[in-house]
């Protein structure tokens, strides 16, 4: 991914993002409730810190950025998304953004962060 089009997923937000991933684990007869817990259990949000941010509009970058910990087996999650191995994302930021697609694209399948990676 060049540069300028990295800039501008970094500066998309949370808010715009997190109704698509509603939406698709729905579609495949998953909820919210389990779509948040892996939202928290990468970043360490809480429900609570997770619509805060949700509420205050915050960027992707600032979404990681203050995000309370990375949970230490996201290194775990491999696969590939948009054609790019998880793994061998070198920008952290961008793996980290990764990381979460991936996390919501099992969800969608069936597939759980605790059967996988904790």
């Amino acid at each position: 991914m060049n540069d300028d089009r990295a800039r501008k997923v970094f500066k998309m937000t949370f808010a715009s993002i997190y109704p698509h991933y509603v939406a698709k684990i729905e579609r495949k007869g998953r909820n919210k409730t389990e779509l948040d817990a892996a939202i928290c259990w990468l970043t360490g949000y809480d429900d609570e810190g997770l619509e805060s941010q949700i509420h205050q509009q915050a960027t992707l970058e600032e979404f990681f950025s203050q995000a309370p910990q990375i949970n230490p087996n996201a290194p775990k999650i491999k696969g590939v998304i948009c054609g790019i191995r998880v793994e061998e994302i070198q920008d952290p930021l961008m793996q980290k953004i990764r990381w979460m697609d991936k996390l919501v694209d099992e969800l969608s399948k069936g597939k759980t962060h605790n059967e996988k990676y904790s």
